[in-house]
């Protein structure tokens, strides 16, 4: 049921006449309907991409931002406009606010990728940077818009707003009446609920996917809740839909229109970030590939056959978070194996590893001497039949090794691979944790400030993964008696964080 009583038909027919009379076309274009032709192949399907990487601002906002400040009277166009936004809203304001000449503000994350604070800026609109999270810049820019009596621009919780928006859903008709599925990426709600609203109206039939990343699922959780509800944590690799809580608006037009979500992971986005680049030479960012992860993960169940369109929504990659987008989708195609094995420490060993192996490509050999009969090696090897090879190779190497598959164990993914360094020669009361935080300039400082020096570091690894988030294990000396007061401390921290205490990889490696 809607939050409100709400008439379904009544509803749906104003977004349709909200949608067909938006005038985006002043400054938005219509953008391609790319036929992935490999990919249809390969997944069974007639696979296609919505391209809003061609607007001007190379993302969908702009059609949402300029529907509402065109439809602002004299009056409200001559105070101003304020928006918050981690970039793309923020773009789609500020080259509508400079179309229109209005002037314009906006409250962006002090997490927010360069490309995205530099290519506002460009475009005429002031920029503050309050904060680490969307919702910490939405606060900010709201209390500026009544200090300064200007007008607030939502960026996805609003009418006008989603009728822009829906926009992309009236050519994707246009452009193939015969569609079966429409995914649709989701962070606030705006472009899913003006896409479903308009299609659903149109052509009952078709089908209409939210996706979300599984750390930033506010809609997943609101559809559990029956109400918007916020999220204690969103993960910032997929900024652009890193929004803790649903839109107030764009819920009930969800609930009432869209069929199903689906929820990827940053392996996932990040695999369907290469097929975007191999099929159109686009580096889409993480948010704009979202659908297209969502809809590859759905084809792996579903009966095939049908034609199925994703919409890559934004392009502002911050071309540092390149490095971690490469490192990450192998592992997600199955196309790289990360394994320890256990082999004797003596000389011709690695020679003899390497030609059990087959001939296959070894993709990183980490290795120290510890001083024992045996040695463990840190090895990643290339695949390139998936599963059916992982468990080929596993079964031909334990023949003679002890063999750990650490392709699905995070921590090895993420620290041990880069730390193969041996025991501690120190007897400790070690407990490990990783720990995650907005990234921006300081905040490593700032993380090991709020750690304090009550109890001794004993392993610290970081790493950066594209300005977005900062990545940490860290292990500490904690005698027995001093347990309650130290996971007190973490609690009081706000921080996420897990304990790794017992994987098998930092066991065994560290």
């Amino acid at each position: 049921m809607p939050l409100v009583k709400v008439n379904k038909s009544d509803m749906g027919m104003d977004y349709l006449r909200r949608i067909l009379l938006a005038p985006v076309y002043d400054v938005a274009r219509e953008t391609d309907l790319t036929y992935l032709a490999r990919l249809s192949k390969e997944h069974n399907n007639q696979i296609y991409l919505k391209r809003e990487d061609q607007q001007p601002i190379h993302c969908f906002k702009l059609r949402g931002a300029y529907n509402k400040l065109a439809g602002l009277n004299d009056d409200r166009k001559a105070r101003g406009v304020v928006a918050a936004s981690a970039g793309n809203h923020a773009q789609g304001v500020a080259l509508s606010a400079q179309k229109l000449g209005i002037k314009a503000t906006i409250v962006m994350p002090r997490t927010t990728p360069d490309i995205k604070v530099q290519s506002v800026r460009r475009l005429g609109a002031e920029v503050k940077l309050v904060g680490t999270i969307f919702n910490e810049a939405n606060t900010a820019a709201i209390e500026f818009a009544k200090e300064n009596n200007c007008v607030f621009i939502p960026p996805f919780d609003d009418k006008d707003v989603i009728a822009g928006q829906g926009t992309v859903g009236k050519e994707i008709l246009q452009q193939a009446p015969r569609m079966d599925v429409v995914f649709v990426p989701v962070g606030g709600g705006g472009l899913l609920a003006g896409v479903a609203v308009y299609l659903k109206q149109l052509k009952p039939t078709i089908k209409i996917i939210g996706v979300e990343a599984e750390d930033s699922a506010c809609l997943t959780a609101a559809l559990a809740e029956g109400k918007p509800v916020a999220l204690n944590s969103v993960g910032l690799f997929a900024d652009g839909v890193a929004v803790k809580q649903i839109g107030e608006e764009s819920f009930p037009v969800i609930r009432a229109f869209c069929d199903k979500v689906i929820t990827v992971s940053n392996d996932e986005i990040c695999s369907a970030i290469k097929e975007i680049f191999e099929h159109t030479r686009v580096i889409a960012e993480p948010a704009g590939a979202l659908s297209l992860a969502g809809l590859i993960k759905y084809t792996q169940s579903s009966e095939g056959n049908d034609k199925l369109a994703a919409i890559l929504s934004g392009a502002n990659m911050n071309f540092h978070t390149l490095r971690y987008v490469s490192e990450r989708c192998e592992l997600a195609e199955k196309k790289e194996a990360v394994l320890s094995v256990t082999i004797p420490e003596e000389k011709g060993s690695f020679k003899k590893f390497c030609q059990i192996l087959g001939g296959r490509v070894i993709t990183e050999f980490n290795y120290r001497m510890s001083g024992t009969r045996d040695a463990n090696i840190f090895v990643g090897v290339k695949l390139s039949q998936g599963d059916d090879e992982l468990h080929e190779l596993l079964q031909e190497l334990r023949k003679y090794y002890a063999v750990e598959d650490y392709t699905d164990n995070e921590l090895a993914k993420l620290h041990i691979r880069y730390m193969v360094g041996g025991h501690s020669p120190v007897k400790l009361n070690e407990r490990m944790f990783h720990f995650e935080f907005p990234e921006y300039p300081g905040a490593l400082e700032l993380f090991l400030e709020t750690l304090g020096e009550d109890w001794n570091i004993t392993l610290f690894h970081y790493r950066n993964h594209g300005s977005a988030i900062g990545q940490v294990l860290a292990g500490f000396d904690v005698p027995e008696e001093e347990q309650d007061d130290f996971f007190g401390h973490l609690k009081t921290l706000n921080y996420s964080f897990k304990e790794e205490t017992d994987n098998k990889a930092f066991k065994q490696f560290l």
